[in-house]
């Protein structure tokens, strides 16, 4: 089973998330957290907030089924462009130049890697209640 977090507005460009998120996609969920702790990028510690948040989601989800026996891996994780604050910069002879703010938007989906076990397990226990 597969559990969702999301991440939206972050103040930051979506081109500087998507060199962290390149770094863990794909990833077992512990790797990837050694990894983000230890990263200098700004956007390593959103991420591994959302990633905890995403973890604590599977858990909600999978109450019967242990952390440490579900090998939980990212699934897929994408960045999207977010809002984007138009604001203007004097520039010289009485011109303006535009400065564009951009934010973005990070979808993170963590999922089990033996999810037929699990499954089978789940079939078991509703198959004795009958």
């Amino acid at each position: 089973m597969e559990a969702v977090s999301k991440l939206k507005n972050v103040p930051t460009s979506p081109r500087k998330m998507r060199m962290v998120v390149d770094l863990i996609r794909g990833k077992k969920v512990n790797k990837a957290l050694n990894l983000l702790k230890y990263e200098p990028k700004e956007g390593a510690a959103r991420l591994e907030k959302l990633l905890l948040s995403a973890i604590s989601n599977w858990q909600n989800v999978n109450e019967d089924a242990r952390l440490e026996e579900a090998d939980l891996f990212i699934k897929s994780i994408t960045v999207d462009a977010g809002k984007m604050l138009k604001r203007f910069r004097p520039a010289p002879q009485g011109r303006a130049h535009r400065i564009r703010k951009r934010s973005n938007h990070v979808t993170l989906i963590v999922d089990s890697a033996n999810v037929q076990e699990i499954d089978a397990e789940n079939s078991e226990v509703n198959d004795s209640k009958e």
